[in-house]
């Protein structure tokens, strides 16, 4: 099925639950209301027309300090060979989104990835803990505002400056040369 089979499906069947598609995009996507991501996934899943029975990734993404959070879902069908892609905005504050764990079981380690780097929370999940900072830690670092601690455990922690925009390389420590 084509990206725009796929949306016009989805939004017969959940009306408003469905917001936007936009097939022509490198990755084609499917903007889905937070709330109908459970109801969503369980039907592209199951579906005989659909059959998504992979999910390649779920990844957290903020989109700035002033905006919201999203979930972005990579979604594949081994049997009928189509993808599509689902994204999910929910407030920077206190978002909720349902799971998924329950539909595609390595969801569970994604959303506990997504929630321990950018806060987001996942209604329902079955182990919702951090999965890659210590459970003291404190904020979520994939945050763009977030702002890196001074001591962790008493520890000063050797970061100088402001976070990285670019990628590793552009970390700067106390100790090193310039």
């Amino acid at each position: 099925m084509t990206p725009e089979e796929i949306y016009n499906t989805l939004h017969e069947r959940f009306g408003e639950g469905i917001v936007s598609c936009s097939a022509t995009a490198v990755d084609p996507y499917i903007v889905v209301e937070a709330s109908a991501i459970h109801a969503v996934g369980t039907y592209l899943r199951h579906d005989r027309d659909m059959q998504f029975d992979s999910l390649m990734c779920l990844s957290g993404v903020d989109y700035g300090p002033e905006k919201s959070l999203g979930v972005v879902y990579n979604l594949h069908s081994t049997t009928l060979r189509h993808k599509i892609t689902l994204k999910v905005e929910i407030p920077r504050h206190d978002g909720v989104v349902p799971t998924v764990s329950d539909i595609w079981h390595t969801a569970e380690w994604h959303e506990r990835e997504a929630y321990d780097l950018f806060g987001m929370r996942f209604e329902n999940h079955p182990d919702h803990r951090r999965i890659l900072l210590p459970d003291d830690w404190e904020g979520h670092p994939l945050l763009k505002d977030y702002q890196v601690q001074e001591f962790y455990h008493g520890i000063k922690v050797p970061y100088v400056g402001d976070p990285p925009s670019i990628g590793m390389d552009v970390y700067r420590y106390q100790d090193s040369e310039p």
